[in-house]
């Protein structure tokens, strides 16, 4: 009788999560921002929603988390119900190098179920416009002689930001002040008002200052030069080894959601993507969009382990310490 009763409680419970993901989404569903409005993943964010709306046929309603370097964001993503109505667009920090410094109450490999990867862009080493280095080897020889002197502003311990200035001080034999910041775009204004000498900067949310002339670009952090910025030469060209971090954003949901579900919102970012206005926006905001092949559940597991496994013991052997 019991073995009866405990079959029929399985087989309605699996018939009633069937049920659920077909019908999924029956409400709006909440996208996790780690960081505050205005940086990368707002913007990458503000332009995918428009889109995925239309395939899901709700809305989705961003909520910016900031602090300790994605962590709570991530945290707050993978305490939520495992239903398809919280979901992370998740970046470099938040998903790789943050939790191999902060104390986190989850795995970052094995607490969420990934969707899809959504872009990639690099960094690039920038300086307020009046700093008086016009190029790679002038801003070594600067900071030689002036060590110590000059301020570089990072988005918070084992962020991708602070692993390339911990890279250019080891590269280069150079010291400088290391300022935290909570977000990228509040750092990106200390910057473009002169506040803060250098920053290892996302160059899709600071090109727009590089046209303006508000900063200055001396190196990007990549294999080959960016066709948007084609006269900014990669920091091999300078003499210094790059540290090539894809900074990644992409998405995910709580461990245990159901692979329907995570089959539908896989489909709406791939619809997205292939979109050629939403293509557009995100090569003009300076992003390469994941290829087709990088762009599935298995893929971006496969590529969020390597990357993790990359540059752990690299934080770590840093020292990084949670501000």
């Amino acid at each position: 009788m019991k073995t009866t009763v405990l079959y029929l409680a399985f087989a309605l419970a699996a018939v009633t999560g069937s049920a659920a993901a077909q019908s999924y989404p029956s409400r709006p569903i909440t996208l996790v921002i780690p960081g505050p409005a205005g940086g990368p993943g707002d913007m990458v964010g503000r332009v995918l929603i428009e889109r995925m709306r239309i395939s899901l046929g709700q809305p989705l309603v961003m909520e910016n988390v900031a602090g300790a370097n994605g962590t709570i964001a991530a945290a707050r993503a993978a305490r939520a119900s495992p239903d398809g109505y919280t979901l992370i667009l998740g970046t470099w920090n938040s998903q790789v190098g943050a939790s191999a410094v902060y104390p986190v109450t989850y795995d970052v490999l094995t607490d969420f179920e990934p969707i899809a990867l959504a872009t990639i862009s690099r960094l690039w080493l920038v300086g307020k416009a009046a700093f008086p280095a016009n190029n790679m080897a002038e801003l070594i020889a600067w900071m030689k002689a002036n060590p110590g002197k000059a301020s570089v502003a990072t988005v918070g311990q084992g962020s991708a930001s602070h692993v390339c200035v911990i890279h250019l001080q080891n590269a280069t034999g150079t010291e400088f002040q290391l300022v935290f910041y909570r977000g990228g775009a509040p750092a990106y204004q200390d910057l473009v008002s002169g506040h803060i000498d250098l920053m290892c900067a996302e160059r899709s949310a600071t090109v727009e200052h590089l046209r303006a002339g508000k900063i200055k670009a001396f190196g990007l952090l990549a294999e080959k030069r960016w066709s948007a910025a084609p006269d900014v030469p990669t920091m091999e060209e300078s003499g210094v080894p790059g540290a090539h971090i894809p900074w990644l954003q992409g998405f995910w949901a709580p461990k245990g959601t159901p692979r329907e579900i995570i089959a539908k919102l896989n489909a709406a970012v791939a619809e997205a993507l292939a979109d050629p206005a939403v293509h557009q926006r995100l090569t003009d905001f300076g992003l390469d969009v994941a290829p087709e092949n990088q762009r599935t559940p298995e893929a971006l597991r496969a590529f969020h382990k390597a990357e993790t496994e990359k540059w752990w013991p690299v934080i770590k052997a840093a020292g990084a310490k949670p501000e």
